[in-house]
């Protein structure tokens, strides 16, 4: 684990002595245009271990000796969970999935890139749902859909790059043809709206063996490593069926969180008292149009009983399109607002946060302190938790307030009590303010919808007043 930690700091600090304009930590990262076009979040360098203060000033009308602290099962308090998991390494996971979640064209027979979005290139087709699709933290601000998608790190079509000027010149949609599937390019742009990525198939000819599956996972994660800039991969869609693939990751520590259709358990989250560890979760494979029944019989159930509902899809089109608007519509921000719908690891991380946090409190008076210990595990990049004070309600508070720890910070009445969501991520600021710069530069409507969508996950500061004030 030393070892590991050792590699992986040693590598962030020659990326920034070998690549002249990448800068850690304090500026927005830049890549030449020739490899990447957006923002590259710092994943190594990420906190390891937070002890996050928040402070919470009363106005005096109740007692703060008794109150009771918890983190919920599910994040912001919502009532049942979903996961979106895509197999194969597919490109639509980029220009259909993450497209119709934020807000970007979708074309029925055709296929676009991370350039080409940037460009303003699209097919002749394209059409627009015409909104974001997500839930809200509940209090008030938007958090978009995550999911899954596989990932194929040692095959080379990750590594394609698109020219997009020398492509312009081909006529009609000819240069909008599916490509071998996922590009880095692409991926990293997904990261930063909190896409989840997966081990699947590994490149071996050999792949009922576990000693050849359990090499390839750590070949791959090398190359994962290298290509996201420190982020690492803990996660396992079981390809099909082969249960090789578990059982190498059962021997391989890095892999904490794992899916597939059989063998499996079900996942009530209530009664989860254990981190996801060597758990296998149960996922379906479902069509667009029946996927809507089993989430629908849930919320029929008590909210203690109801299982996570986890749906695996391998091409994606304005048919899932529409089934996430649907969910958007009818329990995301659109609808009750009563469905978390995470990656897997985003689920693996706040599930271990749940069981090992240490929340501990002081009393000044009228002013509540609480101190959160929230651990880190292996390649864990996600640090945010929501908190339930039992006993206190918004109208008996003045103001919340916090220590550098925190990055993002909101408040809201919830489950007879306060409840606050704190994010932790260390970079939060630096990447709102490059989607407030490339909205500076475009002025289009996505981009709006995006610079206000990051700045919105900031704590309340004067660098977030500032950055508001850049894109009003």
């Amino acid at each position: 684990m030393v070892l590991h930690r050792v590699r992986l700091l040693i590598g962030a600090l020659l990326l920034v002595l070998v690549a002249s304009c990448l800068k850690f930590p304090d500026a927005d990262i830049d890549i030449e245009e020739d490899t990447y076009e957006g923002y590259i979040y710092p994943f190594a360098l990420e906190n390891r271990f937070i002890l996050a203060e928040i402070v919470i000033e009363t106005d005096g009308s109740v007692s703060l000796e008794n109150l009771e602290f918890e983190i919920p099962p599910l994040k912001y308090n919502k009532s049942l969970l979903f996961f979106l998991t895509q197999d194969d390494c597919k490109q639509t996971a980029f220009c259909a999935t993450w497209a119709a979640i934020n807000g970007r064209p979708l074309s029925t027979d055709c296929f676009y890139s991370l350039k080409h979005l940037n460009a303003g290139v699209f097919p002749t087709d394209t059409h627009m749902l015409g909104n974001t699709l997500g839930s809200t933290d509940g209090a008030g601000n938007e958090v978009r859909f995550h999911f899954t998608t596989t990932i194929a790190p040692e095959l080379e079509f990750m590594k394609s790059d698109i020219d997009v000027k020398r492509l312009s010149s081909i006529p009609n949609n000819d240069q909008f043809k599916e490509r071998g599937g996922l590009m880095w390019d692409d991926l990293r742009e997904m990261l930063n709206y909190g896409v989840g990525i997966a081990f699947h198939d590994v490149k071996t000819s050999n792949a009922n063996n576990v000693d050849t599956v359990l090499m390839h996972y750590a070949l791959a994660q090398n190359i994962i490593l290298d290509s996201l800039f420190g982020r690492g991969c803990k996660t396992l869609a079981e390809p099909d069926g082969n249960k090789t693939y578990v059982e190498a990751a059962l021997l391989y520590n890095p892999i904490q969180i794992m899916t597939a259709q059989t063998g499996t358990i079900e996942l009530y989250p209530c009664k989860l008292n254990c981190c996801t560890n060597g758990l296998l979760l149960n996922r379906g494979f479902y069509q667009a149009s029946d996927f809507q029944e089993p989430i629908n019989a849930q919320f029929a159930l008590p909210y203690k009983e109801r299982r996570a509902i986890h749906v695996g899809v391998h091409e994606t089109g304005d048919d899932w399109a529409n089934g996430l608007l649907w969910l958007n519509n009818t329990y995301g921000k659109d609808g009750n607002d009563s469905i978390w719908v995470p990656s897997l690891e985003e689920y693996c991380e706040y599930n271990y946060y749940r069981l090992n946090t240490n929340i501990s409190k002081t009393i000044d008076w009228d002013k509540l302190i609480l101190h959160v210990k929230i651990p880190m595990g292996q390649y864990f990049y996600l640090p945010s938790i929501t908190i339930n004070i039992k006993g206190l309600k918004k109208n008996c508070v003045t103001e919340i307030s916090s220590n550098n720890e925190v990055s993002g910070l909101s408040y809201a009445d919830s489950k007879g009590g306060l409840m606050i969501n704190i994010d932790c991520r260390r970079y939060l600021y630096q990447m709102a303010s490059y989607y407030v710069g490339k909205y500076e530069k475009s002025r289009s409507r996505s981009d709006s919808l995006d610079a206000r969508y990051f700045v919105y996950q900031l704590k309340d500061s004067p660098r977030k007043k500032e950055l508001l004030a850049r894109i009003k």
